[in-house]
This record gives C-alpha cells, structure tokens and sequence, in this order.
C-alpha cells in the first residue's frame, strides 16, 4: 500500500513532470489496480486551502478536480478515523506540529503504507525508522 502526501496527489492528478521518475511510476501504477494508492481525507482540504490562498491553480473547478481527484483509478481517500486522530497525537519521536502532516503520516502508519512525499521534515522522520518513506 501506498500513501500520497498531498502534493504528490496533486502532482500525480495534474501530470506534473515531478511524478516521472520511472521507479516512482512503476512503484504506483502496480498499485492502481488494487485500489492500493491512498490519500488522507485531509488532503482534500489542504488542496482548497492551496487554491483558496493561490498557492496552486488546478484544472477546473475545486468541486470537480476533488470529485475527479477522489474517484481516478487506484485512487482511495482512507478516513480520519480515531485510530488515525490517536496516532496523530502520539507519533513516536518528535514530529512538527503540522496537523495536516500529522495527519498524513498517520495514516500512513496505520495502513502500514509507504508515503509517497518530497517533504523534508517527513523525509527525516522516516529515516529515524518511524516510516515508509519514497522521497520524490
């Protein structure tokens, strides 16, 4: 399984040359048909808060890159469960207080899932051996 941290997602939906790395996309096209390529819930937020501050511009509305976002192939937006929020307050070691990040990584630990992220604070944490991580 697989996790996308949000720019990834974004990268990934919008075409973006970051995401063609060979060994990345061949890493996530096998996950596609098993619908084992997931996304925090959170992420949908944290892609309307990057439109809403003109951060990033996406194709087409918020409402339908979402809804387009949410249902492309292999993609599965996993919920905020509890035992995602418990995980989030109780990372192990130190770990920025990004909720969104928290989030993320969190999820990304309770589906035992590498995350899939350029992020150099969750790059980091990773390899302290706290989580799966493909750096792009």
């Amino acid at each position: 399984m697989i996790v996308l941290d949000t720019h990834a997602w974004i990268w990934l939906m919008e075409g973006d040359p970051k995401m063609e790395k060979e060994p990345i996309l061949r890493k996530l096209y096998r996950h596609i048909p098993h619908r084992g390529l997931f996304i925090s819930e959170i992420s949908g937020w944290e892609v309307g808060m990057l439109v809403a501050k003109k951060r990033i511009q996406i194709s087409g509305t918020l409402n339908r890159w979402l809804q387009d976002a949410y249902n492309a192939p292999g993609i599965q937006p996993y919920r905020l469960t509890p035992e995602v929020i418990v995980e989030s307050v109780n990372l192990p070691d130190s770990f920025h207080g990004d909720p969104a990040d928290r989030m993320i990584v969190a999820t990304a630990r309770v589906l035992n899932a590498e995350l899939v992220t350029k992020d150099k604070e969750i790059i980091k944490y990773g390899k302290k051996g706290n989580l799966k991580v493909i750096s792009l």
